[in-house]
């Protein structure tokens, strides 16, 4: 996905649901723009990401504010909703997800500074450590891992968010 395809600012403010001050941003073609709101000098961006699951419940896949990036659990359920059994490639599927949904707001992975991952079955950590390192490279970021009885459907296996903090410059 190339960023500069991803995104189609519209800034027509008397179009916008929240009216002055505001504009919307279309992360992809498919889905209804994102509010962007003006914070002082702070601008906040929601993106929904063309090509990534629609979410589950009321909330966008990542949020940019100035230069921080939070992107939303991201799990192992293909596009087209299937779902592979083996927790590696859920949690390579999740990764993907979670990669264009962060290059979505700016960032890259070396930008990550935590990473939380939830797991169904923790034993089965060290299965996808080498595509952690694989992803992150030498930039090690902070790291949560837990054990959840349970994820949003009970074939998921494996969750992971993230939040970056991008150069000044991105």
């Amino acid at each position: 996905m190339r960023l500069g395809a991803l995104y189609n600012v519209l800034a027509d403010e008397r179009s916008s649901p929240r009216g002055p001050g505001s504009r919307n941003i279309i992360a992809g073609t498919g889905d209804p723009p994102a509010p962007i709101t003006e914070h002082g000098d702070m601008t906040v961006e929601r993106y929904m990401v063309d090509g990534q699951l629609p979410p589950v419940s009321h909330y966008c896949h990542s949020v940019r504010a100035g230069n921080l990036v939070w992107v939303s659990g991201m799990v192992g359920m293909r596009a087209d909703g299937t779902i592979p059994d083996d927790t590696v490639a859920q949690f390579d599927i999740a990764l993907d997800a979670l990669d264009a949904c962060l290059r979505a707001a700016g960032g890259k992975p070396e930008h990550v500074v935590k990473v939380q991952i939830f797991m169904t079955e923790i034993s089965e950590r060290a299965a996808i450590n080498p595509r952690r390192i694989a992803y992150f490279g030498e930039h090690r970021p902070a790291s949560t891992l837990v054990e959840v009885s349970a994820l949003v459907d009970p074939r998921m296996k494996v969750e992971i968010e993230c939040q970056a903090v991008l150069p000044d410059t991105a």
